[in-house]
């Protein structure tokens, strides 16, 4: 049998978000999501997993599965539960949780933003008030105050066209909008919450003289898109597609440029290299066709289910290699995985990913 031989250097790990495992925060956006009774399953994130109380545990599966790398989120809402009142029991306990990590030989990567934050934002217009970003940058600072010592890898944001397709578009998430002005407001404001993130990040690290070099960057959600018809309008709106779905955040959170419609292709924040890494979540691939007869006259290409996992999606590994040659190409960058897998319920397709292999 040949067996694939990594790198000495090479990081393989997990990665969780705060708000889906934690449990016990009652100061989330998502908090009082869940309590209108807003998740399809019924499930509450004041349960989740109850990893705020069993973290100890936790991690110690992942020492056991050789784990060498460990992406986990800091949730705002338990530091900062009311403005401008910080927590100090609450960064203690992230602070042992990490120091516990690296006793482990494992290397943390910190998530500041994925998805939830304090209810008390929300309050104050959420993402679509420019203010906002100086919230977030104050947290940021209190955050790499008290951790930057432990921590040399940052990710400011977790998806962030996601997020506010989800939160301000469809209205599936908090806060509930279905506001097209609202998502564009939104991506300026967290575009511009990330390049001032990734330099107040750099500047305390050096400030506090916290050894090694530190590295910023954000996590984005990457589709490999395709026309289903080779025909000159299905080009073009997939290409519009991209643009709308990847482009804007790449490179506006990479390159500060403000592309339209949130920007006249300028630079506000000064031209420069915002990111230190190139953080890609990846799990499918959408064939794309368009009828302007049918509606909605955006049409995903079905597959069969034995190529589907649990939410629909089509199982393409291909796409992971085609997207990482593709960004890699244009930002030049080392490439962290910080999502990737199959939602499958049953753990019955999982295995059969080696046949479509």
């Amino acid at each position: 049998m040949d067996f694939l031989r990594l790198p000495e250097n090479f990081l393989i790990g997990t990665a969780t978000s705060a708000i889906q495992i934690e449990g016990g925060d009652i100061s989330s956006n998502w908090h009082k999501w869940c309590d209108y009774n807003r998740i399809k399953d019924g499930s509450h994130c004041s349960n989740a997993n109850d990893h705020w109380n069993r973290y100890k545990d936790d991690l110690k599966l992942l020492k056991g599965m050789n784990v060498n790398t460990y992406r986990l989120g800091i949730e705002w809402s338990r530091i900062e539960p009311k403005e401008g009142m910080f927590d100090k029991e609450a960064i203690a306990h992230y602070r042992d949780e990490i120091l516990t990590l690296k006793k482990m030989k494992i290397k943390p990567l910190i998530t500041l933003h994925h998805f939830s934050h304090p209810l008390w934002v929300e309050n104050k217009g959420d993402w679509k008030n420019p203010e906002i970003v100086n919230y977030y940058l104050r947290y940021i600072e209190f955050i790499v105050s008290h951790l930057g010592d432990l921590v040399n890898d940052w990710i400011t944001f977790n998806e962030p066209c996601v997020y506010l397709l989800a939160g301000y578009l469809i209205g599936i998430w908090p806060p509930g909008k279905k506001e097209i002005k609202s998502f564009f407001m939104g991506m300026k404001n967290i575009i511009t919450a990330h390049i001032k993130g990734y330099k107040k990040i750099h500047f305390i690290r050096r400030k506090y003289n916290f050894s090694k070099e530190t590295k910023v960057g954000f996590s984005k959600h990457i589709r490999y898109f395709e026309s289903n018809k080779n025909n000159i309008p299905n080009k073009m709106l997939t290409r519009l597609i991209d643009y709308l779905f990847h482009d804007l955040i790449m490179e506006g959170m990479n390159k500060g440029k403000f592309k339209f419609p949130i920007g006249s292709g300028g630079y506000p924040l000064d031209k420069g290299k915002y990111y230190d890494f190139l953080a890609i979540n990846y799990y499918s691939r959408d064939i794309l066709e368009f009828n302007i007869r049918k509606k909605p006259f955006i049409i995903r290409k079905t597959v069969d289910k034995f190529k589907q996992n649990d939410l629909g999606w089509e199982i393409y590994p291909e796409g992971l290699f085609k997207i990482c040659k593709k960004y890699y190409s244009k930002y030049k960058k080392d490439i962290y995985i910080t999502e990737n897998g199959i939602c499958d319920n049953s753990d019955k397709k999982r295995f059969n990913l080696y046949l479509i292999i």
